[in-house]
């Protein structure tokens, strides 16, 4: 309801969202060095419009949390993060992550999630499910209702994560490629090569980059029915992607 209200009222969320078919968030390199001292620094993502091969930067996005938090509650630590326009600085989507346990297998609750709003209407939100060997995610509309089920492609009946998805994973197109697929709230069977409506794929940056952060880059595909807002928020999908299984993976590496 609210959703379809924000599509019907305009404002900046239909503006960027509702020609767009696909996007690019891209963490950026702000706190390097303050990585390197040892501090975990906030996240900062620039938004750009990929459309029929484009390449238009139009946001930003900056983490809100304490530095205390960010240390001490590494992966799973609160957070906001308001994606706003360049050059006018208006807002775009505000991103709630609360604090909830790691995202991992077997839980039976305290499920990582992200809520998303405009202007103080929400929108929806993605949440962690119960998972045995690949995770699964699912976004929901204002009013609770299942949209869409987000996963990794998968193999062996669904009990793997099928890497050679988007390519060779060692070389070629599907090099060091990570893809969650997007599917219909509706379709029954999202395994084993089902057909799929939309992605957010982990795809590689150069080695500058991630040796200095852990930056990442994510490129998306919308599904070609997907209001804005729903859009909007597969777009702030690739910031919870990113918070629960490379931030944390990241640091523990470190």
């Amino acid at each position: 309801m609210e959703a379809n209200k924000m599509d019907r009222d305009g404002g900046k969320i239909e503006e960027i969202f509702a020609a767009a078919t696909s996007m690019s968030v891209r963490q950026t390199r702000r706190g390097c060095f303050q990585e390197l001292l040892g501090c975990e620094a906030a996240d900062e993502f620039k938004w750009f419009n990929t459309t029929d091969g484009r390449n238009d930067e139009f946001g930003v996005s900056l983490e809100d949390s304490p530095c205390f938090t960010r240390m001490c509650c590494g992966g799973c630590h609160e957070f906001t993060m308001v994606a706003k326009e360049n050059g006018s600085d208006e807002e775009i989507l505000t991103m709630y992550r609360p604090w909830a346990c790691n995202a991992g297998a077997c839980k039976c609750c305290c499920y990582q999630k992200m809520e998303y709003s405009y202007k103080g209407s929400p929108l929806g939100q993605i949440e962690e499910l119960c998972w045995v060997c690949v995770p699964r995610m699912q976004i929901t509309d204002a009013s609770g209702s299942p949209v869409y089920k987000v996963h990794p492609p998968t193999c062996v009946g669904g009990m793997c994560v099928d890497i050679c998805a988007e390519g060779n994973p060692c070389c070629g197109k599907g090099c060091c490629k990570v893809p969650f697929y997007i599917y219909p709230a509706t379709q029954a069977d999202t395994d084993n090569g089902a057909p799929y409506v939309g992605k957010v794929v982990k795809v590689p940056k150069s080695l500058a980059v991630e040796f200095f952060t852990d930056a990442e880059a994510y490129d998306i595909v919308f599904p070609a029915d997907a209001t804005s807002a729903q859009k909007a928020m597969i777009a702030g999908g690739a910031v919870f992607i990113n918070a629960n299984f490379f931030e944390q993976e990241s640091q523990e590496s470190g």
